[in-house]
């Protein structure tokens, strides 16, 4: 699989040129390419590609306001049930439902979701991407992976939720916890769970508008510590992914 990040910024005011455009992520498997997520910055864009498939995490702005108009594409838009009914008004031809246990077949890739919590709002999932034996996790936007053993079980790398460092932003709302949980806990859980490699998008304003060589550096230190190689992703990045020789 070949994934590229055309997009690394979360919902924040702060742009830089690492980080201009909110999230999306292309992965590519032979002649098969899906979308993972189109933020709001992404409305009225053209694109030089049709995916097979978009799959949406959840509703807010940053990860779904770039198909408010229905986007540049015919293919399908992948979503769960809550964030449909967020996205009622949005002008998406062909709407499908994707649930827990319910994995979507797109040419060589499996996609599964899993529930995650991040906000009782607009309820997002995180997505087991997978060609033959070659898996990745999705979850940029988290408090945490309801399901984390099985959902991380054999992956080779996690892509993560980068809107802080150290320090996770965590709020109630209707009883329940919101926000984002911080890099350092993802490379603890990753380490917990076997996965050999982590990278973070949606970044924050800790990493955009603050001096990301110091976060970089702290993020490999960290990973190096617990034995994950942890790294940024930035807008523009482009990554193989293999399976590991036994």
């Amino acid at each position: 699989m070949i994934l590229h990040f055309l997009g690394t910024c979360g919902g924040i005011r702060a742009r830089s040129p690492r980080h201009r455009l909110n999230s999306c992520l292309r992965v590519s498997a032979g002649r098969t390419t899906v979308v993972f997520d189109r933020g709001e910055d992404w409305l009225g864009r053209r694109s030089r590609f049709e995916p097979a498939a978009v799959f949406l995490s959840h509703a807010h702005p940053d990860h779904a306001g770039g198909l408010k108009d229905g986007g540049p594409w015919r293919c399908p838009v992948y979503a769960s049930a809550d964030t449909w009914n967020i996205l009622k008004r949005y002008h998406i031809r062909d709407r499908r439902t994707i649930g827990p246990n319910e994995p979507v077949r797109v040419g060589p890739l499996r996609v599964e979701a899993f529930s995650l919590v991040h906000s009782p709002r607009a309820p997002a999932v995180g997505y087991r991407i997978s060609a033959g034996k070659t898996a990745f996790f999705y979850a940029p936007d988290l408090v945490k992976i309801v399901h984390r053993s099985a959902a991380l079980r054999g992956v080779l790398l996690y892509v993560g939720d980068g809107a802080s460092f150290k320090r996770s932003i965590i709020r109630v709302l209707a009883g329940r916890p919101a926000g984002h949980i911080s890099i350092a806990v993802q490379i603890i859980w990753c380490a917990e769970e076997g996965v050999p490699r982590a990278i973070f998008t949606h970044c924050g304003s800790q990493i955009v508008a603050g001096d990301e060589k110091k976060v970089v550096s702290l993020v490999r230190n960290l990973g190096a510590v617990r034995g994950v190689d942890a790294s940024l992703a930035f807008d523009g990045l482009r990554l193989s992914l293999r399976p590991r020789l036994a």
